[in-house]
């Protein structure tokens, strides 16, 4: 999957939890990777740091929902 598109939350729910997880842990490298090239003053897409932290946000959010879900239904 082209971490270049913009990743609605309807395509992130119906991923499995691991390719989630892998797509979160690419992300964060790539964060990452981001923040040092403007940190040394060279960014060559500068808004692909926001796109990517909120891609990340969404996947955060729609883990913890699902995670709410299954506290919900053992009660």
């Amino acid at each position: 999957m082209s971490s270049e598109k913009k990743l609605k939350a309807k395509v992130l729910r119906e991923m499995k939890p691991e390719e989630r997880s892998e797509l979160l842990n690419q992300l964060r490298a790539e964060l990452v990777r981001l923040e040092t090239q403007r940190a040394r003053g060279f960014v060559e897409k500068p808004g692909r740091i926001r796109q990517v932290r909120r891609i990340i946000a969404r996947i955060l959010t729609i883990e913890r929902e699902e995670e709410l879900k299954k506290a919900k239904s053992r009660s």
